[in-house]
């Protein structure tokens, strides 16, 4: 099991998406399944637009708490952002491309710490 911190981490972004309108926001523990981090935070966006704007305000309101990402990608296009912090990766797709990779299948195992709201 990963610490409280961790997870906490994790659900702050997941907040921050959430009240920048991000749909279908889910974290998943995956730190029995994988060495390269605890959670990902996966959520959609319905545009290139928006899916800028929740990462920026990711960053910006992390970078304000001194966290800044240890890595990230995809900012150009928009289509799928991805915002390392290590303890927690955060991937932000285009609706469409979120359904093509299906993450949430490909890690199937993993504990859901917080669920898509059905809708």
């Amino acid at each position: 099991m990963t610490d409280l911190r961790e997870e906490n981490l994790a659900r702050e972004i997941a907040r921050i998406a959430e009240d920048k309108k991000a749909q279908d926001v889910v974290i998943l523990e995956v730190s029995e399944l994988t060495t390269v981090t605890d959670y990902f935070v996966i959520m959609s966006g319905q545009n290139e637009v928006q899916v800028k704007a929740i990462a920026r305000e990711i960053e910006e309101e992390l970078s304000e708490q001194g966290l800044e990402p240890y890595r990230q990608a995809g900012k150009d296009h928009g289509r799928w952002i991805l915002l390392d912090y290590r303890d927690s990766v955060v991937h932000i797709f285009h609706r469409q491309e979120r359904s093509f990779y299906d993450l949430e299948r490909l890690w199937a195992d993993a504990e859901e710490i917080l669920e898509k709201e059905s809708g």
